[in-house]
């Protein structure tokens, strides 16, 4: 599928004294609604303080609703973008602001897909009509068996042509033409994919972030916090929220994966001793107060239910391993962690629009390794830690230009 699900709200500062390699203010791209209230003013805010050239702002007119759909991202988003990049080669990343959509829905299914879905859900009716008959054991457990095998099918389909995407995700992708919309594509930045013949080029890719909240106020409060921060540097401690003990060196996927890379995350900034490091490996997440002065985070799980352990300093980084905790950043009632993190004073997240899988989401080890050794920008070190693109990641993030 397409990485539908990640929005990366973040900044690209320094967490050590190390140099970065720092965006160029002339480098990056503005990206503000004209039809949402308060977009082009924080535009406009957020560039004065940042010394980005004023040209450097890309104005669209679409929906002021969290959600696009395809056909609107598609007429109303990409061509100004794309004119303006061919306009503009030197531009490195790009940032859409507060009052620009997070997600785009997936366009209507095709006919073939939609007959695919509908013989599996014949086949399936019909099944389930003879489990309810009268019937010896064998047969009735022979047919409970092909049932449970064409849900699995119906599903394993249902991912296939799934097309919903965020819309930063997408547009990273903004300068390639006729690439495919189901589910995600390889991301030919990750480090996991290296020497591997993908789809996709580097030189096809853009660094896309986020400069988003609940209220104007918000967005405000990321991009001050964030400047004191780059000239104090980033002090506190970090807490990573692993399930289970640390396996060893099995070889692992899905969940067991990435709780272990939480374990290898915590254990190497353990090791650079550049701050003090808090590991929890119980099922059981830090609850509240038991996380201050957090300057990092990594955990699971908690689905949808932010637990209010941390104390966020200023110029914080963290993201939550947990299906669609992106959905919203303005829905009051939500309390989905990337809006209760950045409510509660976190500068930088990540989190899916959607149901990402968890193989989708960055590695843990690899986002934190190399934010932390502090020659790469945040943008940089989720870049090469994201699997895929073209999917449900959005990033909540504002870039370091200094």
């Amino acid at each position: 599928m397409k990485c539908k699900t990640g929005i990366f709200l973040f900044f690209f500062f320094i967490l050590a004294c190390t140099p970065a390699l720092a965006l160029e203010p002339e480098e990056i791209l503005v990206i503000a609604n004209t039809n949402a209230a308060k977009s082009k003013g924080l535009a406009r805010y957020y560039m004065k303080k940042r010394q980005i050239p004023h040209k450097n702002l890309v104005l669209l007119f679409m929906t002021d609703k969290e959600t696009c759909s395809r056909e609107e991202y598609e007429k109303k988003a990409v061509p100004p973008i794309r004119r303006f990049l061919d306009k503009n080669p030197g531009i490195r990343a790009m940032v859409t602001v507060f009052g620009v959509p997070l997600r785009i829905s997936g366009p209507e299914k095709t006919q073939d897909e939609n007959s695919d879905i509908y013989e599996l859900e014949l086949k399936i009716k019909a099944l389930e009509k003879d489990l309810n008959q009268e019937q010896g054991e064998d047969l009735k457990q022979k047919k409970s068996d092909e049932l449970s095998a064409l849900k699995t099918r119906r599903e394993d389909y249902l991912k296939r042509v799934d097309k919903e995407a965020a819309f930063d995700s997408e547009l990273a992708l903004v300068k390639k033409d006729g690439y495919e919309l189901n589910m995600w594509l390889p991301n030919p930045y990750y480090l996991g994919f290296r020497g591997q013949e993908l789809t996709i080029n580097q030189s096809e890719v853009m660094m896309t972030s986020r400069l988003d909240g609940a209220t104007e106020e918000g967005v405000k409060r990321i991009i001050d916090d964030t400047l004191e921060a780059e000239k104090t540097g980033l002090k506190g401690r970090a807490y990573f929220d692993a399930r289970w003990k640390d396996p060893g060196d099995k070889k692992l996927s899905g969940y067991a994966f990435y709780d272990r890379s939480i374990h290898k995350a915590a254990q190497s900034l353990s090791e650079k001793k550049r701050m003090e490091v808090v590991l929890n490996d119980s099922e059981l997440l830090f609850q509240k107060g038991e996380s201050p002065d957090t300057a990092l985070y990594c955990g699971w799980y908690s689905l949808a239910k932010y637990v209010d352990a941390f104390t966020w300093q200023k110029g914080s980084v963290g993201y939550h391993i947990a299906s669609s905790e992106c959905t919203t950043l303005k829905n009051p009632d939500s309390q989905v962690w990337c809006k209760k993190m950045l409510d509660h004073g976190i500068a930088a997240t990540i989190g899916p629009v959607g149901e990402p899988y968890v193989q989708a989401f960055p590695v843990p080890e690899v986002f934190f390794d190399f934010l932390t050794e502090g020659y790469l920008t945040l943008a940089e070190a989720y870049l090469i830690s994201l699997p895929y693109l073209s999917w449900k990641w959005c990033s909540s993030e504002i870039p370091y230009t200094g």
